[in-house]
């Protein structure tokens, strides 16, 4: 274990000499919590928010206080920007009802496909928002139905599907898992979707270490999970001919309070030869979805990233990742190392090295191609431990902090992020 640990230190490689898409931002007053990320595309820019109020009234002036931010930053734009999905992390879930309420009258019609997540912000306040909008002359925002958007540009079409819930009012994990999924296959179904061309996926699961028949309740979201993919191929028309046999969508599967599940994913449609996908896996960590058959993990079926390959840009979704080494957790009772490997784990992950491993030449990125992360914590109490090494590893990466419970009990810190990157890097060590 320790030579695998010892090889995981240090960067991947030296910084790249190619122009970074991403380029980060802080709100109009420069101590509170609103930063975002400007990603050029070209012909389309992206702007991902992640916005913490800093005062501590009421849930309708902490609502009031991040909606402000948002417009500021977006008033500044050169283009027009459209909000196209949201996620909420709210602390009380009692507040859920007047935040819906507050926002479908900020947004009017324009209302977002929005998630609600029952995970509290660890600095205390009242609620966190995750923002993502685009604006751009090709851009088209086409909100079919209240829990999915169509975005369509350069020949690309993605399906935002959020907020996905169980009909039936049942505690059972592995019951909510395929009411979820199944209700996600038929919002994309109506949309002009399908699960086939799901790239990314998000599971919210509250109490998700708890036991539950013979085992946890985040081992039956897997048994579910594995059940529903059993028949489905992943996006068999945008992948190389020597992809993997096994290919899955990039996920997160993280706890929430409560005993509900919360379910969004993202699909990709597109008729462009000059693209692909490109699941992939960290040579250091085992494939989840190769757990030994018998372990204590389950295997759940997912790649650790997903990467588009585009002739000038790669879009690279990061699954929750925690301080795994092979399929061991590593550091126990350490939440600083813990940090300190799950980056690690992401950096090696991203790389130009690890790229080229999966036959890509001339692609990867590094950590400053990070457009946002999301950083869970198990412990609000570990949040000035883990932040002192985000912020020395990652510097002005917009973060959201936010407590939840990662899927395996001696785990304390879980991290996802997206990244863009020029396609092909110049100047990056294969």
């Amino acid at each position: 274990m320790k030579a695998a640990e010892k090889k995981l230190r240090g960067p991947a490689s030296s910084p790249p000499l190619s122009p970074r898409i991403v380029s980060s931002g802080a709100g109009p007053n420069a101590s509170d919590g609103a930063k975002y990320s400007s990603i050029d595309l070209g012909d389309s820019e992206q702007i991902v928010l992640m916005l913490m109020p800093s005062g501590r009234g009421t849930l309708r002036a902490q609502v009031q206080e991040v909606l402000s931010a948002m417009e500021t930053i977006l008033e500044n734009q050169l283009r027009p920007m459209t909000v196209t999905v949201q996620t909420v992390f709210l602390r009380d879930p009692g507040d859920q009802g007047e935040c819906e309420q507050l926002l479908s009258a900020y947004y009017g019609a324009r209302l977002p496909v929005t998630s609600f997540v029952l995970q509290p912000p660890c600095s205390g306040a009242a609620l966190a928002l995750e923002i993502w909008t685009i604006g751009g002359t090709s851009v088209c925002v086409d909100q079919r139905c209240r829990e999915a958007s169509v975005v369509s540009y350069d020949g690309i079409r993605w399906v935002h599907c959020a907020g996905i819930m169980p009909a039936a009012p049942t505690k059972n994990a592995y019951n909510q898992t395929l009411d979820v999924l199944e209700r996600m296959r038929a919002t994309l179904d109506r949309v002009g979707s399908g699960f086939e061309h799901v790239v990314r996926t998000w599971f919210y699961l509250g109490n998700i270490t708890e036991p539950e028949v013979h085992t946890h309740r985040y081992e039956e979201l897997n048994r579910a999970r594995t059940d529903f993919y059993r028949d489905i191929s992943f996006c068999p028309s945008l992948l190389r001919p020597d992809s993997p046999g096994s290919v899955y969508p990039a996920s997160t599967g993280i706890g929430m309070a409560g005993t509900g599940l919360v379910g969004s994913c993202l699909t990709l449609q597109t008729r462009r030869n000059d693209m692909f996908l490109l699941p992939l896996e960290n040579p250091l960590q085992t494939p989840a979805y190769a757990y030994e058959p018998g372990s204590e993990h389950r295997s759940p079926q997912f790649s650790r990233a997903m990467a588009l390959v585009s002739r000038d840009y790669v879009m690279t979704w990061i699954s929750g990742t925690a301080s795994i080494v092979n399929a061991e957790s590593c550091h126990l009772n350490d939440v600083r190392k813990q940090t300190e490997q799950t980056i690690d784990n992401i950096e090696h992950l991203i790389s130009p090295e690890n790229f080229a491993a999966h036959g890509v030449h001339g692609a990867g990125a590094f950590l400053h191609d990070l457009a946002a992360v999301r950083v869970y914590l198990k412990r609000p109490e570990d949040l000035e431990k883990c932040r002192a090494v985000c912020e020395r590893r990652l510097a002005d990466v917009p973060s959201l902090y936010i407590t939840a419970d990662v899927c395996r009990p001696e785990l304390f810190v879980e991290i996802e992020g997206i990244t863009f990157s020029r396609y092909p890097l110049t100047g990056a060590s294969l």
